[in-house]
C-alpha cells in the first residue's frame, strides 16, 4: 500500500510557529487551527515542532513527510458526521535531544512569531539543575528559556523580534505561570537584565484554555481506515468536531493569529476565567454529578445515560436549572455551550465509560460541583435539589456495591478508608445514617469546609441517601422526573 507522502504533495509554507510537543492533541487542535487559518485567510504559515522529551513521535512524523490524516467524528448541529482531511502544516520534526543545535536555529528565523506547546500539567516546571549550557535542558520551560536567550543573541535585543506565546497545558494561569519559572531559569543563570527586560518588554504570553476531546491513535480499526483511504499513515489521529480556543491577551492577537476570520470557535478575550468556570461547572460538573447517579441508576457510558429517557432528562436539568443559574456568562452563551456539551455526551464514536471519570471523585465534585451548590443557594435562598442528590448518591457509590456487585472505587488511601469504616459501621438505622452524612460533610480535609455548616444541605442530603437506599437508584431518580 502507498504511504500518505506518496499520495499527497505538501506545499512549503514559511514556519510562523514553534510547537512543542508532537502529540495527538495539538496535531487535531492547534495544527489543525492553522490548516483552517491557511485554507480561509492569509496566514499562509507553517509550524516546526520540537519533540519536548527524549522518547516520541517526531522520526516517524518526519518519516510521513509530517502529514498526517484527521478524523473527526462526532455530533455537529445535530447530526452524526465523520470527515477527515490530510493535515499539511507541519514542515518538519525536531528531536532537541539529537539535533540541539538545529532546535536552537530556530530562533534565527526572522518570521518565527509563535510559540505553542501542550506539555500535560506537569511540563510547566522548574528544575534548578538545568543548566544554560545543557544539550539540551530537561525541563520543557529550561529548553524555552535557553532559545528565548538565543533569539535575544542573534537580533542583538531586537524588541521587535519577541514572540507570541499560547500555552495549552490544562493548568490555571498557563501562560503567567510559563513566564515565571523562565524568569527563574534567568536569575539561576545569572542572565544579563537587558535580556529580562526584553523577555517583559517584547514577548506575550497568552493564557489560554483548550477544549476539544481527541481520543488519538485509532487502533481498533485502523485497517478499516486504511482501506477507506488507500494509503498508510502511522498517525492517523481521531477528535471530536467540538472546538473551543480561548485566548487571554490584547486584542491585536487576532490580528496576527486569524483564527476567528477562520471561522472557528477561538476567542479573544481580556479575561478568561468566567470562560474557564463554564467549562468546569457544565461539563466536568455534569460529567462528575452525573457519574455516581448514573453508574448506580444502571449505565456504564456516559453516551447511555444521556440517551436514556428519564437518566438524560436528569442530567439535562441539572445543566440547564441548576448549574447555567450560578454562571456570568450570558444566558445565549451558556445554553449554546450546554447544547454543545449535551450532544458531545452523545457522540457515537466515543465510549466515555463512567467509572474511568469516577477517579478520585471527591476531590472533583469539590472542585466541579460543590462551587456550584454553594452558589446556588446564595442565588435562589434554596438548595439545588438534582446537585445534592448527586452529593447522596456519590456517599451511596463509595458503599462500594451495584446489584451486589463490588465497585472498584478508586481515590486517595484516606478517603477508601473513611468511606470503609463508616459504611462498616452503619447499623442500618435513620441515626446510623445521619452520622454516617455528617462524617462525610465534615470531613474537611477534602471539602475544606465543614458542609455540614451549609444550612438544610445535611438534612436533604440524608433524605436522599436514605431514599436511595431504601427504594433503589432507579425509582429515587425517576421520582425527580416523573
Amino acid at each position: 500500500m502507498k504511504k500518505i507522502n506518496d499520495v499527497y504533495e505538501k506545499k512549503n509554507r514559511v514556519e510562523k510557529v514553534l510547537q512543542f510537543g508532537e502529540g495527538n492533541f495539538l496535531r487535531a487542535f492547534v495544527d489543525w487551527t492553522v490548516y483552517e487559518m491557511n485554507k480561509t485567510t492569509d496566514f499562509n504559515g507553517s509550524v516546526a515542532v520540537v519533540q519536548p522529551l527524549k522518547n516520541g513521535l517526531v522520526e516517524m512524523l518526519n518519516q510521513q513527510d509530517c502529514l498526517y490524516t484527521l478524523y473527526l467524528n462526532g455530533i455537529k448541529n445535530g447530526e452524526v458526521v465523520s470527515e477527515h482531511n490530510i493535515i499539511d502544516v507541519v514542515s518538519r520534526g525536531i528531536n532537541p535531544y539529537e539535533q540541539y543545535d538545529e532546535y536552537l536555529r530556530t530562533a534565527n528565523n526572522p518570521d518565527l512569531r509563535f510559540i505553542v506547546s501542550n506539555t500535560t500539567e506537569a511540563g510547566i516546571v522548574f528544575d534548578e539543575n538545568d543548566k544554560l549550557e545543557d544539550n539540551p535542558q530537561n525541563s520543557f520551560p529550561g529548553k524555552l528559556t535557553a532559545l528565548l536567550y538565543h533569539r535575544y543573541n542573534t537580533f542583538n535585543g531586537d524588541k521587535g523580534k519577541g514572540f507570541i506565546i499560547i500555552p495549552c497545558e490544562l493548568i490555571d494561569k498557563n501562560g503567567e505561570k510559563l513566564k515565571e519559572v523562565i524568569l527563574k531559569y534567568a536569575d539561576l543563570w545569572n542572565l544579563e537584565e537587558s535580556f529580562i527586560t526584553w523577555i517583559h518588554e517584547a514577548n506575550t504570553f497568552c493564557n489560554s484554555l483548550v477544549d476539544r476531546i481527541v481520543p488519538g491513535y485509532p487502533k481498533e480499526k485502523i485497517d478499516e481506515i486504511r482501506k477507506e483511504l488507500g494509503y498508510d499513515d502511522n498517525l492517523v489521529v481521531e477528535g471530536e468536531p467540538f472546538h473551543l480556543w480561548v485566548i487571554e491577551g490584547p486584542q491585536w492577537v487576532k490580528n496576527e493569529f486569524p483564527a476567528d476570520q477562520a471561522g472557528l470557535n477561538v476567542l479573544f478575550v481580556d479575561d478568561l476565567t468566567p470562560y474557564r468556570t463554564r467549562k468546569v461547572r457544565i461539563l466536568n460538573g455534569a460529567h462528575t454529578s452525573m457519574v455516581p447517579v448514573a453508574y448506580l441508576y444502571g449505565k456504564d457510558t456516559v453516551r447511555e445515560s444521556v440517551e436514556d429517557d428519564i437518566m438524560g432528562q436528569f442530567i439535562k436539568n441539572t445543566v440547564f436549572n441548576e448549574i447555567i443559574p450560578t454562571l456570568e456568562l450570558s444566558k445565549e452563551e451558556l445554553m449554546d455551550f450546554a447544547d454543545a456539551v449535551i450532544d458531545r455526551f452523545r457522540n457515537p464514536f466515543i465510549k466515555h465509560y463512567l467509572m474511568s471519570i469516577s477517579l478520585n471523585s471527591m476531590s472533583k465534585f469539590k472542585t466541579r460541583v460543590l462551587p456550584s451548590i454553594l452558589q446556588y443557594k446564595d442565588l435562589m435562598e434554596g438548595l439545588p435539589n438534582r446537585l445534592v442528590f448527586s452529593l447522596a448518591a456519590l456517599i451511596g457509590f463509595y458503599k462500594g456495591e451495584r446489584n451486589g456487585v463490588a465497585i472498584d472505587l478508586k481515590d486517595d488511601e484516606d478517603i477508601i478508608e473513611l468511606y470503609k469504616n463508616l459504611w462498616s459501621a452503619y447499623d442500618g438505622s435513620r441515626n446510623g445514617l445521619e452520622k454516617l452524612v455528617e462524617a462525610v460533610l465534615g470531613y474537611e480535609k477534602n471539602w475544606e469546609i465543614d458542609l455540614n455548616t451549609v444550612e438544610g444541605l445535611h438534612q436533604k442530603v440524608t433524605d436522599y441517601l436514605e431514599l436511595i437506599l431504601e427504594k433503589g437508584m432507579k425509582d429515587a431518580v425517576d421520582n425527580f422526573e416523573k
